[in-house]
């Protein structure tokens, strides 16, 4: 996949971006963020992936308990159908 692509700087405030097509986005996989790294070459842009789902939970839970913040505010009510439907 090489694809030669010309195009010209443009000015963003007090410095300087390039317009990328979607296409080329995609086709790319860069569609969030990116590191940019210099090579000898010129630049070199690569998408970083996301996150997994909850990364870091673990970390903050561990530090609210740690901290009590864990606990509830208020204490739980029960509910009319809790009370007079359910069997426990």
């Amino acid at each position: 996949m090489n694809a030669l692509l010309r195009t010209k700087l443009i000015k963003i405030g007090n410095s300087q971006g390039i317009r990328l097509p979607k296409t080329l986005l995609e086709q790319s996989g860069i569609l969030g963020e990116v590191e940019i790294e210099l090579q000898p070459e010129g630049l070199m842009i690569r998408p970083i992936a996301p996150p997994p789902p909850r990364a870091g939970w673990e970390k903050a839970f561990a530090e609210m308990n740690a901290l009590r913040d864990d606990r509830l505010l208020d204490q739980p009510a029960a509910t009319t159908w809790e009370e007079t439907e359910w069997e426990w």
